[in-house]
């Protein structure tokens, strides 16, 4: 007879042990605030790979032109989106004096660094090779660089409408993939004709307008988080802080808001 396989239960199957033991912060003497910094942070990260998971998932959903699917798994990135949100009204429950008292810690470490959050960009469509700078580990530059080269979830759409038999703009097409995604006034008068036409495009659409959305209202939430804990001081690892995330609260679909002024 073979071996018996030991029974799964709960702490082995979510690895807890292991889990739990990630959680180890730095201040001497201890500060009480740290730990939920790094617990929000890490639960980021475990959301971060949710939605690649998903977004990867509903692109290739485009590919194979699964419309009812690929809406559904845009709503649970959405869904994803809202809840990264939410945690972000937990570290504004950290004054700024608490956040000062173990922030000399972190010395280098910013979430400029998050690799996770840049492959959600690049995912998305908003690309910019020379982030790559930022990313020393092999694995990570690896996964980036896959990213940076490989069709967005935009791409896969406009590649899902030709298969729908849309005359999507051929330069739009053949667009340079490394590059972040911009407007196309001659796709926007399709996306025009295909909302008075066709309601099942019209309505997946929409869900990448959501995502778009959430997207931009977690970096928003972002900015006005770092805002109320360090103010206009530099970020940590001598990051721009709000200056530069102000910046970056651009659409990653853009002809699917600028078509709505001509509709």
């Amino acid at each position: 007879m073979g071996e018996q396989r030991e029974q799964m239960d709960y702490q082995r199957f979510a690895m807890l042990p292991e889990l739990l033991s990630l959680q180890k912060p730095l201040a001497d003497p201890p500060e009480h605030d740290e730990m939920i910094f790094i617990i929000v942070h890490q639960v980021h990260e475990l959301w971060f790979k949710a939605a690649l998971h998903e977004l990867d998932h509903a692109r290739g959903l485009l590919m194979a032109g699964d419309e009812p699917r690929v809406a559904a798994t845009l709503k649970r990135v959405r869904s994803i989106m809202k809840v990264l949100v939410g945690q972000l009204d937990i570290l504004e429950t950290m004054t700024p004096v608490e956040f000062e008292s173990f922030r000399d810690r972190l010395d280098t470490a910013s979430g400029f660094q998050s690799a996770q959050f840049r492959e959600l960009e690049f995912a998305l469509g908003m690309k910019r090779a020379s982030y790559l700078k930022a990313f020393p580990y092999p694995d990570e530059q690896r996964r980036l660089r896959r990213r940076l080269e490989e069709p967005s979830l935009w791409d896969a759409f406009l590649r899902f409408l030709v298969r729908k038999g849309c005359k999507v703009p051929e330069r739009a097409l053949t667009r340079d993939v490394t590059r972040s995604v911009t407007p196309d006034p001659e796709l926007q008068k399709l996306l025009i004709e295909m909302y008075r036409t066709d309601p099942g495009i019209v309505n997946l659409c929409e869900r990448l307008v959501d995502l778009d959305e959430g997207f931009q209202e977690w970096r928003y939430r972002h900015v006005k988080m770092v805002e109320r804990t360090i103010g206009n001081k530099p970020g940590t690892g001598d990051s721009a802080g709000v200056a530069y995330l102000a910046t970056t609260l651009t659409a990653a679909f853009p002809d699917l808001w600028e078509m709505r002024s001509s509709l």
